[in-house]
């Protein structure tokens, strides 16, 4: 892969992590309950979960759920079911959950075990993510040159440029939580909730593209 390939895909990458999905409104969210600090457990999932994907594109999975209906929809209701889940879960909230640890405290293990794996399950239960990246990723590889290390490397990019645009979104929840209050915090996390509710909506509806 040359520097040239690599900037392409990081422009391309890039503009498709900044838009708004379900990892980066957990971010969101996160930053604006446990501050940025907080958050960094459901970052490392999803950033874990960027290379499950690469690398279960690099194996063929995105072309089995291309090519198999049904295993497309088996991982489509349980991504859609479990963003809804997680959604209804945000809309409800009555800020009993927003007092965060003294300045400098850890969180407790529990609480960021389930934030780590929240963020982990929302990105791997996505079959869009897959199918997208089955699209995109085999465009900036090389036939000719090894596979497995450009996979490496484009695997690398993605989690890096994911984790920097998490970051910016934690850290603008953690200043809403800051300047305005746990109230706003409240509110942050039922607007990421009900934005969760359209993307399982969405996810419910989404068809495979057929030849």
């Amino acid at each position: 892969m040359t520097l040239t390939t690599a900037l392409l895909f990081c422009i391309v990458a890039l503009a498709a992590i900044a838009t708004p999905g379900p990892t980066v409104l957990l971010a969101l969210s996160n930053g604006s309950r446990r501050g940025v600090r907080g958050a960094l457990p459901g970052m490392f999932g999803a950033m874990l979960s960027d290379f499950v994907l690469v690398g279960a594109v690099a194996l063929g999975l995105g072309a089995l759920l291309a090519a198999s209906e049904f295993w497309f929809s088996m991982l489509k209701w349980v991504g859609a079911a479990y963003l809804a889940w997680l959604g209804l879960r945000m809309l409800r909230s009555k800020g009993g959950s927003f007092e965060r640890p003294a300045e400098g405290a850890a969180a407790a293990p529990g609480s960021s075990r389930q934030v780590f794996f929240k963020s982990f399950l929302v990105a791997v239960t996505n079959p869009k993510g897959y199918l997208f990246c089955s699209a995109l990723l085999p465009q900036f590889i090389d036939p000719a040159s090894p596979q497995g290390m450009q996979y490496a490397i484009i695997a690398v990019l993605f989690a890096g440029l994911d984790m920097a645009v998490m970051l910016v979104y934690a850290f603008v929840g953690a200043k809403a939580m800051q300047l305005l209050t746990a109230r706003a915090a409240r509110w942050i996390d039922r607007t990421c909730g009900a934005m969760l509710l359209a993307l399982a909506g969405s996810l419910a509806f989404y068809r495979r593209a057929t030849p």
